[in-house]
C-alpha cells in the first residue's frame, strides 16, 4: 500500500478521500488555490501545498504544479477525485513518467472512454446499445443545425470531453440548436479546455441509470449494481438512489453484463461508471463511461458495504479484487441529495457567501437507519464563484426505500445553513413528493413537477399547526426569560394561559399557551370566535435561544424545525415551508394593522444579474430593439454559463456592464427605454 497520498482536488471529495486514507494509515497531502487557503480539506490533510490563483486553470488544472507538489512532499500516489484532472489522460501519463501512482484507470482506458465520441464508437463496435446520433466532431452552429435536422428533434448537444452537466444542452428547434451549440462550446472550452461537440437523439421520458463497475490490473471486472440518477436540473444530478425502483432483475442483469463487457474491452482497472439512458419500456442505451469516482458513489457504498476509495487504492497498488460477482449483495435502499449553494426561487441560480451557520443533522446509525454526510465546508468558510456550487452530500440508508426517503426528509428538516441561499427547502419538498415516492421518474421530473419554478409552499394542515405551535412556544419562552431578567414574578412559574396572535406570513392565528421551559407546553389553536375548530397540541423540547434547530416532540411525534432570528420574530423552516413568524398581543396586532406597507421598487426597466458571476459576453448594443426571448447577456457562475434573455419586447437604452465585469446579485446590466 502507498505511504503518502496527494489528493488533486478540493471540497467534499478531497475530505472524503482523506478520511479513508487516514483509516488505512496513509499520510495525506492537500493542494489548494488562493481561494481555498482556509478550506476544510486543507485542515484535514497532514500536509498542504499552495498551487496558485483561484482560477482552476491556474491551480487545480495545472498538471506541472500538481506533480511538483507530489514530488516536493514525497507523495507516491495521487487520487484525482472527480472533475478537474480526474479523466485527463495527459495527467495520468505525466504521473506515469514521474513514477507516481495514479489512483484511477490506465491511460488507455481513459483515452478510450474519456472521449465521448470515441467511446460511443467503441461501444457500438462491442455491440453495446447506443443512442442514435452523429458521432463526428461538429465544426460550427450551421453544421449542428443540419445534423439536428437529419436526426430529428429533440436533440442533445454535448461536449466530447464533458461531464457534470457542463457543455450540454437539449434543443427542440433550430434556434435552440444554434444558441445551445455556441453556449455549450464556450462552456466546454472554459471547463475542460476542449470545445469539441457532438449531437445525439434525445430520448423522450428518459431515466438516467448507471452501473458501477470495479476492475483490477489482473483482468477481473465486476459490477456493483445500479444507481438511479434521473432527478436533474440543467442536466446536473440533484438526487440519486440505489438500487433503482424501476429496474427488474432481468434488465439489471443485462445492463450489468453490458457494463462489465465494455469495461473488459478497454482493460478497465479501477472504479468507474457506465451510464445508460433507459426509456419507459426499459430499453437501455449506452450514454458514456466515466473513468473516475462518481459524485453519487456513497449510495453504492451503503447498499454494498464497500468503501470505493479503499478499493481504488488497493487496485492502484496492484492488489486483486477481493470480491467476485457472486459475492456482491445489495442490501436495503440508499438515497443521496446534493446540497447546493443556489437559490431555487431564482431558477436555481448559484449563490455565494460566508457560512454564518452550518449545523448538520445527527449522523451515524440508529434503529437500522444510517445518516451520512460528505461535506467539504465548515462554519465560517466561504462559498466562492470559482468552483462547483455543491457544498455537501446528505445520504440516508434504510431496509426499505420509503423508510430511507422518510428519514431523508427528517434529516433535511434538521439541517441548518445560513449565510447564503441554498436548496435544502426544495429538497425537503421533493422528499414529500408523491410521484418521487412512487418512483415514477424521468430526467424531466423537476421541470414537470415545478413547471413555473420552485415556490415555497404555503403551510397547511399539520405543517401549519407545527409552525404555529413552535412560534407560540418560542414567544412564550421569550416572555419567561424577560420576566426572569427583570425579576417580574421572580421565582414563580407562569401558570396561566396567555392569549397571543401568531402572524404566520400573511395569516393571523389566535392561540393560548400554557406551560413553561421546565414543563411541556400546551398550545391551543382556534376556538370560539376564530372561525376554526379548537384543538390542542402538546410540545416538549429542551430548545433555548441561540439554537438553530427546534427539536422535540409535538403530540409525541418527533419534529425538527429550523429557527433563524429576524426583526421582531423568527424565520421558521419545516418540510420545505420557509416563513416568517411573529407573535403579538391582541393590542399589538391592532396597532400592527396601522403600519404602512413598504412597496417594492419597480425594476421592470432593468436587466438585473440573477446571481454573483462574471459577464462573459453581451449580445446587444445601445439602441437595439429586442423581442421577448432574445438573448441579452451571458453570465458565468461556478463554471456554468447562463444566458439571460429578454422577458418582453423592449429597446436597449443603456449598457452598464461589460465583458469581464464581476457582478453581485441584482447588479444592473442593462436599462431599457
Amino acid at each position: 500500500m502507498f505511504a503518502k497520498l496527494l489528493i488533486a482536488n478540493r471540497g467534499e471529495i478531497a475530505c472524503r478521500i482523506i478520511r479513508t486514507a487516514k483509516r488505512l494509515g496513509i499520510a495525506t497531502v492537500a493542494v489548494y488555490s488562493e481561494a481555498d487557503r482556509d478550506a476544510l480539506h486543507v485542515d484535514m490533510a497532514d500536509e498542504a501545498v499552495p498551487i496558485g490563483p483561484a482560477a482552476a486553470a491556474q491551480s487545480y488544472l495545472d498538471i506541472a504544479k500538481i506533480i511538483a507538489a507530489a514530488k516536493g512532499t514525497g507523495a507516491d500516489a495521487i487520487h484525482p477525485g472527480y472533475g478537474f484532472l480526474s479523466e485527463n489522460a495527459a495527467f495520468a501519463r505525466a504521473l506515469e513518467d514521474a513514477g507516481i501512482a495514479f489512483v484511477g484507470p490506465n491511460v488507455t482506458a481513459i483515452e478510450a472512454m474519456g472521449d465521448k465520441i470515441e467511446s460511443k464508437k467503441l461501444a457500438a463496435k462491442a455491440k453495446v446499445s447506443t443512442v442514435p446520433g452523429h458521432l463526428g466532431v461538429i465544426k460550427d452552429a450551421k453544421e449542428a443545425i443540419k445534423i439536428a435536422d437529419e436526426i430529428g428533434y429533440p436533440v442533445m448537444i454535448k461536449a466530447s470531453a464533458g461531464g457534470g452537466g457542463k457543455g450540454m444542452r437539449i434543443a427542440y428547434s433550430r434556434k435552440e440548436v444554434e444558441e445551445g451549440f455556441t453556449t455549450s462550446k464556450s462552456e466546454a472550452k472554459s471547463s475542460f479546455g476542449d470545445d469539441r461537440m457532438f449531437i445525439e437523439k434525445y430520448i423522450e421520458e428518459p431515466r438516467h441509470i448507471e452501473i458501477q463497475v470495479l476492475g483490477d490490473k489482473h483482468g477481473n471486472v465486476i459490477h456493483l449494481g445500479e444507481r438511479e440518477c434521473s432527478i436533474q436540473r440543467r442536466n446536473q444530478k440533484v438526487v440519486e438512489e440505489a438500487p433503482s425502483p424501476f429496474l427488474d432483475a432481468k434488465t439489471r442483469e443485462a445492463m450489468g453484463a453490458e457494463a462489465v463487457a465494455l469495461a473488459k474491452a478497454v482493460g478497465y482497472d479501477s472504479a468507474g461508471t457506465v451510464e445508460f439512458i433507459v426509456d419507459k419500456d426499459r430499453n437501455f442505451y449506452f450514454l458514456e463511461m466515466n473513468t473516475r469516482l462518481q459524485v453519487e458513489h456513497p449510495v453504492t457504498e451503503l447498499v454494498t458495504g464497500l468503501d470505493l476509495v479503499e478499493e481504488m487504492l488497493k487496485v492502484a497498488a496492484g492488489e486483486k479484487l477481493s470480491l467476485k460477482q457472486k459475492d456482491v449483495k445489495l442490501k436495503g435502499s440508499a438515497v443521496e441529495v446534493r446540497i447546493y449553494a443556489e437559490d431555487p426561487s431564482r431558477n436555481f441560480m448559484p449563490s455565494t457567501g460566508r457560512l454564518v451557520r452550518y449545523r448538520p443533522p445527527r449522523l451515524g446509525t440508529s434503529g437500522g437507519v444510517t445518516t451520512r454526510l460528505d461535506s467539504g465546508v465548515e462554519e465560517g468558510g466561504e462559498i466562492s464563484i470559482y468552483y462547483d456550487p455543491m457544498i455537501a452530500k446528505l445520504v440516508t440508508h434504510a431496509p426499505k426505500r420509503l423508510a430511507a426517503i422518510e428519514h431523508m426528509g427528517s434529516a433535511l428538516d434538521a439541517f441548518a445553513i445560513d449565510g447564503f441561499r441554498h436548496n435544502i427547502a426544495f429538497l425537503a419538498v421533493l422528499m414529500r413528493n408523491e410521484r418521487w415516492k412512487e418512483g415514477r421518474l424521468s430526467t424531466k421530473f423537476i421541470a414537470e413537477e415545478f413547471p413555473e419554478g420552485f415556490k415555497t409552499p404555503q403551510p397547511e394542515g399539520r405543517v401549519r399547526d407545527v409552525l404555529v405551535g413552535v412560534a407560540a412556544s418560542i414567544d412564550h419562552l421569550s416572555n419567561e426569560r424577560r420576566r426572569a431578567i427583570t425579576q417580574q414574578m421572580h421565582g414563580e412559574p407562569v401558570r396561566f394561559a396567555e392569549t397571543r396572535i401568531v402572524e404566520l406570513g400573511a395569516e393571523r392565528v389566535r392561540v393560548t399557551v400554557e406551560g413553561g421551559r421546565d414543563a411541556p407546553m400546551i398550545v391551543t389553536i382556534g376556538g370560539e370566535g376564530t372561525g376554526e375548530p379548537k384543538r390542542r397540541i402538546n410540545l416538549a423540547s429542551s430548545w433555548w435561544f441561540g439554537e438553530p434547530i427546534w427539536e422535540g416532540t409535538i403530540d409525541s411525534a418527533p419534529v425538527a424545525v429550523q429557527v433563524r432570528p429576524i426583526l421582531n420574530g423568527v424565520m421558521l423552516t419545516y418540510q420545505g415551508v420557509e416563513i416568517a413568524a411573529r407573535v403579538f398581543t391582541e393590542r399589538e396586532t391592532e396597532l400592527a394593522t396601522l403600519m404602512p406597507v413598504k412597496e417594492l421598487p419597480d425594476t421592470s426597466k432593468f436587466l438585473l444579474c440573477p446571481m454573483p458571476g462574471l459577464v462573459v459576453s453581451l449580445a446587444v448594443s445601445v439602441g437595439q430593439e429586442v423581442a421577448a426571448g432574445d438573448p441579452l447577456c451571458v453570465v458565468e457562475a461556478m463554471k456554468m454559463e447562463n444566458v439571460l434573455k429578454a422577458e418582453r419586447d423592449a429597446k436597449v437604452a443603456k449598457i452598464l456592464a461589460k465583458p469581464g465585469d464581476s457582478l453581485n446579485v441584482d447588479a444592473v446590466i442593462l436599462e431599457f427605454a
